[in-house]
């Protein structure tokens, strides 16, 4: 759970801005917007098959070991 005490003599609105980040940095708000709906298992396969993919061309396009995608360059 995320606890922000506010400080002596700060700002509500800074305040809320460390809730944000710290709610953020934890993962509530995509934890929440997992669980809203219920996924049935195969959903979740793909969906965690399409994030490894994802993982590993951006780690490919990192080393330089795949083409960066774009708009073609005309001749």
């Amino acid at each position: 759970m995320a606890t922000v005490y506010v400080r002596e003599g700060e700002t509500f609105e800074r305040a809320l801005k460390r809730f944000k980040k710290l709610c953020e940095k934890e993962g509530i708000l995509t934890e929440i917007k997992r669980r809203e709906y219920y996924e049935k298992p195969s959903e979740k396969r793909k969906r965690k098959a399409m994030a490894a993919r994802k993982r590993l061309i951006k780690a490919l396009k990192k080393r330089g070991l795949l083409p960066p995608r774009g708009k073609k360059k005309k001749k």
